[in-house]
């Protein structure tokens, strides 16, 4: 088995060398001048499905959809009859991506996930095979306040290289990281926050007194007004890297993202968020059984990213009766927008952002919220909906091409073109075609096993039947012998004597 298992392994590592470098090949080139792509289905998500419909792509930016779009005469053509065009997929948010999911200090605003990304990483390479052409990278729930994150496309060798967007968001955990209760969770909200504002206050007094001393006058107030005076002298230059993202979060610069793993979190996050300032500006991701605090999240009113697992399953302590609840149904009836991830730790096939689509229109959630959840909505909660989620002119050519409904299991990823340029093509990758012929090598050897199988049974009932012609088994001498003809049938007699009358009787 050793040699089988090195070979499987160089294979795959070839494998990966071959599509890594056709890829990221493809990729340094510039995009065509002019692309369409021609008579496809287009679900375009804004607006109704198109049969027979077009897409002209010009240096990555999509310029006509329609069924009527004229094919310029120096357009490369691309042939699409029988397949189904969407916009690419959008993961929300993952930490997959980086080297560890989150540092060891529970305050980091002034890090950025760019420095822990690693593009070699296969879960990029799987994302962009499953169509997911932007990824929100931000670092995982077990911290107090996080790093800058920033959205990636899954293709380049370097993190600069594969960025979209730069600083997107923060995220802040309401929920206690690992060692941390509740209380101490909060507290260590609450002292970032104060020694904020104590660092802002030192500053804007020496920026005060800076300014009279340009003068040539003294400080004539005491250091309460002169920091008063100074805060609208103040410039984001004049904070250092630890305190100067803290400023923009409060500021409004860039979104909060917001962990609330359960019921009981989700009000002391809006709170927090309201202190602060920055509720207009929250995400909030949610955990399984935080719905239960439906009415606070309805009031809130805010964007939410759901769990992984969309099923909560919950026993009764006295009936031992299992409840299941469909988390994106809670969510949809409250009339909040909502975002869909993939579950990659599920063996099943939760791990597609368009199965877990499905689920939700197969839930009783209409068709279109569900693609919407998977394409516009993550975008527009990223700050991106102007150029991302949807096929319409104006942009961005992030496009996966089917063979089938993007909601049918049946139907897979053909091509992913990402800025116009072709990323992904089903026929030359060689991980894929390596893994298909190795399931296809598994399939022949239990076919072999199982005709093997029933030719030994087969063989072995064919061994215990009688030939034909064959004489009957002859009895043994004594044994249920034929009377003579007119005596009566008796049992055999044994050899030894039988006992008179009166012999011991």
């Amino acid at each position: 088995m050793k040699p089988m298992r090195c070979g499987l392994i160089g294979a795959m590592a070839v494998a990966a060398c071959v599509l890594s470098s056709g890829r990221h090949s493809a990729w340094a080139a510039e995009p065509p001048a002019k692309v369409a792509l021609t008579g496809a289905r287009v679900i375009p998500v804004v607006g109704p499905e198109l049969d027979g419909a077009t897409i002209l792509i010009e240096r990555g930016k999509i310029t006509a959809v329609g069924t009527d779009v004229k094919v310029p005469f120096d357009a490369m053509e691309v042939d699409c009859r029988g397949k189904v065009i969407m916009p690419g997929l959008i993961e929300p948010q993952s930490w997959r991506g980086l080297d560890i999911a989150n540092e060891s200090l529970p305050v980091a605003p002034f890090l950025d996930v760019g420095d822990a990304m690693d593009p070699s990483r296969l879960y990029f390479e799987d994302a962009l095979r499953d169509g997911i052409t932007s990824i929100h990278v931000m670092q995982g729930n077990n911290t107090v306040i996080a790093g800058m994150s920033r959205v990636v496309r899954p293709i380049g060798l370097t993190p600069d290289e594969m960025t979209v967007d730069l600083g997107t968001a923060i995220k802040l955990s309401v929920s206690p990281r690992n060692g941390y209760d509740r209380m101490q969770q909060m507290a260590t909200f609450r002292e970032t926050f104060r020694e904020l504002e104590e660092y802002t206050d030192s500053i804007a007094e020496a920026k005060y007194e800076e300014s009279l001393e340009k003068e040539k006058k003294k400080v004539d107030v005491g250091p309460a007004e002169a920091a008063k005076r100074g805060r609208p002298m103040l410039k984001d230059s004049d904070y250092d890297d630890k305190h100067l993202n803290l400023l923009r979060l409060k500021r409004g610069d860039f979104d909060t993202w917001v962990y609330v793993g359960s019921p009981m979190d989700v009000s002391p996050a809006i709170a927090l968020a309201t202190e602060q300032g920055f509720l207009d500006h929250t995400i909030l991701l949610i955990g399984d059984d935080t719905f239960k605090a439906i009415g606070e999240l309805k009031k809130a009113g805010r964007p939410v990213v759901l769990p992984e697992d969309l099923f909560y399953r919950e026993r009764d302590p006295i009936s031992g009766e299992i409840t299941e609840t469909f988390i994106p149904k809670k969510i949809h009836d409250a009339g909040l927008m909502f975002a869909l991830q993939p579950n990659p730790n599920s063996s099943m096939a939760e791990r597609y952002l368009t199965y877990q689509a499905a689920l939700c229109v197969r839930n009783g959630i209409p068709r279109q919220t569900a693609l919407e959840a998977i394409t516009l909505n993550p975008a527009t909660m990223l700050g991106m909906g102007d150029r991302l989620g949807s096929i319409e002119a104006g942009k961005v050519a992030n496009l996966v091409i089917y063979n089938g409904d993007p909601l049918d299991f049946n139907s897979w990823v053909e091509n992913v073109y990402i800025d116009g340029i072709l990323a992904y093509d089903r026929k030359d990758d060689p991980r894929l075609a390596e893994i298909l012929r190795l399931e296809d090598v598994g399939r022949k050897v239990d076919e072999a096993k199982k005709a093997a199988e029933e030719a030994a049974k087969k063989k072995d009932e064919e061994k215990a039947a009688p030939k034909e012609g064959d004489a009957a088994p002859k009895p043994a001498e004594g044994d249920n012998a034929k009377p003579a003809e007119g005596g009566s049938e008796k049992p055999a007699e044994s050899g030894r004597a039988r006992p008179r009358r009166g012999d011991g009787q």
